[in-house]
């Protein structure tokens, strides 16, 4: 009798799973699209005409909100999550998405992005197309999984936050009246040289070490946006953060950096310590600016940073591979070809820094020029 009894009760509760996802698979998919109308770098209007031809309405269901001050994305959100929105999609820039990923953690609501920002983090480490078609071709499809994010003093993060230089980078940035990779790239040639590294003690899993560090970068996410990949074998699915501190380097060093940055290739660089872990402390000489995704807040001397795993949901790209603008082509493909002119030079630059700084600014005036042509 007993096992029948057992029989009898999976009978039933395999029955409850075909019920439901037979319900999954005949309900329609809400979504609600939250559009910044002026964050990011792209007029929005042409994207929402593109949503009736890429969205079947015999499976989804969609309405459209537009958001006019800071916070609103989240209040909107808040109203989709009571009422059982499916997909809650920031259309808008980095801010924007930023404010709705926070505001979907631990909930059964899932993040799309339709990526019009200058830098786009989140959207290429998922492998949303950084064009509106490719993008709502993703949301289509709706593959939706259940990703890590972190917190650093206890603030919700996505690709990366950290202390340093990028933080540091984030506030005049974030000062700033233009924005886009061009004034990213120039505020760090021109503040990079002048920054004053700090000295800071990190505890890992109860080991504490000691560094003086050009930043500390701690990934959920491979890149801070734009394919810069600070850390390169990140995974938002492996509960795990990777934390990459860079130690201070000379200007001749610079240009081999940056190159390594956008080739993947930055924890070969004999500057780079790394580390995997899911919580990490950090002491500092004084209170300062941290960053979390790019945007800046003033924080104590004192750090947690904390791994959260499967905490948010989020529609991924299952199919495409990374898309690298034409822009960020001439970048690669440029500094591809002054590299090994910097590694033969190497031993002439050390022994006469005068020349080697002249050749080095010289790189660095034929970078900015190409960048500014359009590609």
């Amino acid at each position: 009798m007993h096992s029948v009894s057992i029989y009898i009760n999976n009978v039933r509760e395999l029955n409850k799973i075909h019920y439901l996802c037979a319900r999954i698979m005949d309900k329609q998919i809400k979504i609600l699209f939250i559009v910044n109308p002026i964050s990011g770098t792209s007029d929005k209007r042409h994207i929402i005409d593109l949503i009736p031809k890429y969205l079947d309405t015999s499976r989804f269901e969609w309405t459209i909100r537009y958001t006019e001050h800071k916070g609103h994305a989240a209040q909107f959100v808040a109203e989709a999550i009571e009422a059982g929105t499916d997909v809650v999609v920031a259309v808008g820039g980095d801010g924007t998405v930023n404010e709705v990923a926070r505001s979907l953690v631990h909930t059964n609501t899932a993040l799309g992005i339709i990526p019009c920002g200058s830098g786009n983090g989140l959207a290429r480490h998922l492998y949303i197309p950084m064009n509106p078609d490719g993008a709502l071709e993703v949301l289509s499809d709706c593959h939706i999984e259940s990703l890590d994010y972190g917190m650093i003093d206890e603030v919700p993060f996505f690709c990366t936050c950290g202390v340093g230089f990028d933080a540091f980078i984030s506030d005049r940035f974030a000062k700033s009246n233009r924005r886009g990779l061009l004034t990213y790239i120039e505020n760090t040639l021109k503040e990079g040289l002048k920054y004053k590294p700090d000295t800071y003690e990190i505890t890992i899993d109860g080991e504490r070490q000691t560094y003086k560090a050009f930043l500390i970068a701690c990934a959920n996410a491979s890149q801070y946006g734009n394919n810069v990949y600070i850390a390169p074998h990140a995974s938002m699915s492996d509960g795990l953060m990777d934390v990459t501190l860079m130690e201070p380097f000379t200007v001749l060093e610079a240009p081999q950096i940056a190159i390594q940055l956008f080739n993947k290739t930055i924890n070969t660089n004999s500057r780079i310590h790394s580390f995997r872990c899911q919580h990490l402390h950090i002491k500092r000489s004084a209170p300062g600016v941290i960053h979390f995704d790019g945007d800046p807040k003033d924080a104590g001397e004192e750090l947690d940073v904390r791994l959260i795993p499967h905490g948010i949901r989020m529609v991924v790209n299952t199919k495409e591979q990374p898309y690298m603008p034409p822009l960020l082509r001439t970048f690669s493909d440029f500094y591809h070809g002054v590299n090994e002119e910097i590694t033969s030079f190497g031993s002439e630059l050390k022994a006469d820094f005068m020349e080697g700084s002249r050749r080095i600014n010289a790189i660095n005036k034929e970078l900015l020029r190409k960048l500014r042509k359009k590609p």
